[in-house]
């Protein structure tokens, strides 16, 4: 877990309820899916989520989520996807304030980890974060291969977009 000192005490925010979706868009199909049990936790200097990868819904059809499942993604060998990295900016989480901020880190999905810098806004009551973000994911740089047959029916580059209402925890 990631902790940071504040007046003599660690404070982390976290959640097991972050929404995570994915949009897959070419013109001849639409696919996404989301998943509403992202886990997350995040201080002042870093932040790290992970998603099953089966709690994925919605997509056009069984079929569809099952090759997804199975053959894209692999979820028997690489159940978890999980982007984590360190806070670039200095942000003072305690206040009321929205921060705009980029967190460097690993994106790991199907086991293999990419580095990113990725776009974040947190919104800060002082007592509860709201976090959302909005990035691509290009297929090639987690080895995702899609078939030839339906390669014109998913995408090379997956809209994905997080958001989560993480609560402070202090720990003594």
């Amino acid at each position: 877990m990631i902790f940071t000192r504040a007046n003599g005490q660690e404070k982390i925010f976290s959640t097991q309820a972050g929404t995570i979706s994915f949009t897959s868009e070419v013109p001849l199909e639409m696919i996404s899916a989301a998943s509403k049990k992202m886990e997350g936790v995040v201080d002042a200097t870093a932040l790290s989520f992970a998603v099953t990868i089966r709690t994925f819904e919605g997509f056009n059809n069984g079929l569809q989520q099952q090759h997804f499942y199975e053959n894209y993604l692999e979820t028997d060998k690489y159940p978890i996807a999980t982007p984590s990295g360190k806070i670039i900016e200095h942000v003072d989480l305690s206040k009321r304030a929205t921060f705009q901020v980029r967190a460097k880190g690993q994106l790991n999905i199907q086991g293999r980890a990419k580095e990113r810098i990725i776009k974040i806004e947190i919104i800060s009551t002082g007592a509860e974060l709201n976090v959302s973000t909005q990035f691509l994911v290009p297929l090639v740089d987690h080895q995702i291969e899609v078939p030839r047959i339906v390669n014109q029916k998913i995408a090379q580059e997956i809209n994905v977009s997080a958001q989560a209402i993480l609560s402070l925890s202090v720990k003594p």
